[in-house]
């Protein structure tokens, strides 16, 4: 049994509650504790290291208006800036399923802070020197910085962890692509034959497809620069001068070296969770493609005897508890499952959307929680994609040439010399005999140098 000693005394609107006696956190963090134990999960340290960078900000603009002391001002700050370095992160305690629109996650905070501040000053956190509302919080609503939070987080792990892995996979995919252009092989559509290409050619539409998405994944989160810092509860500014705004976006510009800017409409900006769900449909897109990717270097690499086999895979554990020597695509498959939960995640999120009602959505901690948790996931993923597997791929010239010269496909090379229908019958009696279209074409003397020439496939691709 616990004894009273280790708990204290915290005040908030509803009357006291007891609080763990190191806890950094208050009254309304310890009541979301007790009301919402859910999942278990947390909004992740970039989140918080977001939130910290408002409160930063928010204090040092507070300062210059001259709205805050700059005893407190100052404290704030160093607090705040001990949140942003990750020294408080087990203070952060709310469960990401929490109610509306991340009050308790900006109580949480604002407690957090305001305890830190005030041993800051007086040596101990249960002097309450600084309030987690008055000071910390002023100048702002759980709505606009939540909200801003999520926009900041997501631009600093998109520009300095997603952006970059996929820059370092088109780089390793173009890298594979140049190295495997000497290997003629097989096309297929349909998983049928189809007429012959260069194994390089597969791999350099795989690298175009990541450039692509690179640069549709920037151009698609550029409104998530767009903070709404300054607009309150509903966009109306209350209680705040003129300057604040443009003030206070300029420090979390300074502090992230990102260029925000206020919305366009500031009402807009508080009703909707835009820039999350564009954004995500673009990770959405990107799943679908890299599921497209692995799944082929899955097929292309099954074997290593009763399979396609035409590339092998750097081989990274065994595969089977019962097979010895099983090596499976192990990192592939990884990949596929971290895809399946973002596009679940992308659907969520656009439900979560959905719950948008006037003024506010009220869904923004689970939008926080699956918008950046898709964006981590992606970024580990994708470089591990790249150091353990794409890195290591080797292309199996052999058995690439042996099925490109067994292609039936082949007969396509004869359309123009004899028809469409009478190479289609060619094609459908090797197909029969399992002999090669030269081999028919041998049997029934129609080889002749012309068709010898055409049917070459080197020279088709």
């Amino acid at each position: 049994m616990q004894s009273s000693n280790q708990y204290r005394i915290e005040r908030d609107s509803l009357g006291e509650i007891k609080v763990p006696k190191t806890a950094y956190y208050g009254a309304q963090t310890q009541r979301a504790i007790d009301n919402f134990q859910i999942s278990g999960k947390r909004l992740p340290k970039s989140f918080i290291k977001a939130q910290g960078i408002i409160k930063a900000s928010a204090a040092v603009t507070n300062m210059e208006l001259e709205m805050l002391s700059k005893t407190t001002g100052e404290a704030i700050i160093k607090a705040a800036e001990e949140v942003i370095q990750g020294k408080w992160d087990d203070q952060f305690v709310v469960d990401i399923y929490q109610a509306g629109a991340g009050t308790s996650q900006n109580m949480n905070i604002n407690e957090v802070i305001a305890h830190r501040a005030s041993e800051i000053l007086d040596g101990t956190l249960e002097s309450h020197r600084v309030h987690p509302n008055d000071h910390v919080n002023l100048t702002q609503s759980t709505n606009d910085t939540f909200h801003a939070a999520i926009h900041i987080a997501a631009l600093e792990l998109m520009n300095q962890q997603l952006l970059p892995s996929i820059k370092d996979l088109h780089k390793a995919l173009e890298k594979i692509s140049i190295e495997l252009m000497p290997i003629r092989k097989s096309g297929r559509t349909h998983l049928h034959d189809a007429v012959p290409m260069r194994l390089g050619q597969e791999f350099s539409a795989y690298a175009e497809t990541i450039k692509t998405m690179y640069e549709h994944i920037q151009a698609t989160a550029d409104p998530l620069y767009e903070i709404g810092l300054g607009g309150n509860a509903i966009g109306t500014r209350m209680n705040l001068p003129p300057a604040y705004i443009p003030k206070i976006i300029k420090e979390v510009s300074n502090r992230t070296n990102l260029p925000f800017r206020e919305p366009p409409n500031m009402f807009q900006f508080m009703q909707n969770t835009n820039a999350p769900i564009r954004t995500m449909l673009a990770l959405k897109e990107l799943s679908i493609h890299l599921i497209k990717i692995t799944s082929d270097l899955r097929l292309l690499a099954s074997g290593p005897r009763t399979g396609l086999a035409e590339i092998s895979l750097p081989s990274v554990q065994p595969g089977s508890t019962i097979m010895p020597g099983k090596v499976n695509p192990a990192i592939l498959e990884m990949t596929h499952m971290v895809c399946c939960q973002v596009i679940g995640y992308e659907a969520a999120i656009a439900t979560a959307g959905i719950a948008g009602q006037l003024e506010i959505n009220v869904m923004m901690p689970f939008i926080a929680h699956a918008f950046l948790e898709s964006i981590e996931l992606l970024s580990n993923t994708i470089s591990t994609l790249v150091t353990k597997c794409i890195s290591g791929i080797q292309g199996n010239e052999e058995i690439c040439n042996k099925y490109m010269h067994e292609s039936l496909a082949l007969v396509t090379a004869l359309s123009p010399i004899m028809g469409y229908d009478r190479a289609a019958e060619i094609g459908k009696q090797a197909d029969e005999k399992n002999i090669t279209i030269k081999q028919i074409l041998q049997e029934k003397n129609l080889l002749t140098r012309e068709i010898e020439k055409a049917l070459n496939p080197e020279g088709m691709v």
